[in-house]
């Protein structure tokens, strides 16, 4: 016996509708929120002199011979030409009671540096007291990379307080660090 025949209308399946792609950048996001990161200022001294500083969670150890970290920023960032015109900067990683700090070097206040201890490190990028861990750094690289730009730099000097537990961030908020598992 033979089998029915299917005409060609039915055996193609209906076109799905396209993406959105504002609702796929969401998504994304979200997903990528799921990855709980700590929470860093970063920091350096523009051309001229003043200071610059801005939250990141995007910072990560690279090598450790010879000691390298990265971080990005995005290209629309007003922050992006102090930075790629920089001989360095510092990357403060934040403690658990810096919260505020951290939104407010998240947002668009003018004088960010009114709050917190502040002092000149290498390059007089800012340096923040009361930090988990610090480090300063000089630009070795930098790269366009889709909507952002690495920057490479080299640990020039370090220091870390470790019964200082690190502010961390996760889908979308604050945490303090949890138990030891």
């Amino acid at each position: 016996m033979n089998a029915p025949l299917h005409s060609a209308a039915a055996a193609v399946p209906a076109a799905s509708p396209a993406p959105d792609p504002a609702a796929e950048r969401l998504a994304l996001r979200a997903a990528l929120g799921r990855y709980a990161t700590g929470v860093t200022i970063i920091t350096c001294r523009a051309p001229d002199g003043a200071r610059v500083g801005l939250t990141a969670n995007s910072f990560s150890a690279l090598s450790l011979d010879p000691p390298l970290v990265l971080w990005s920023l995005r290209q629309a960032s007003s922050s992006l030409a102090p930075f790629a015109a920089s001989a360095g900067f510092a990357v403060n990683v934040l403690a658990e009671d810096q919260a505020e700090l951290s939104r407010r070097f998240a947002s668009s206040v003018a004088d960010k540096f009114h709050q917190g201890d502040w002092s000149d490190g290498a390059h007089g990028a800012p340096v923040l007291a009361g930090c988990t861990a610090v480090f300063e750094c000089t630009l070795t690289h930098q790269q366009a990379a889709g909507d952002h730009v690495l920057f490479i730099g080299q640990v020039q000097r370090h220091r870390h307080a470790p019964e200082l537990p690190a502010l961390v961030f996760h889908a979308g908020h604050y945490h303090a660090v949890g138990d030891r598992l």
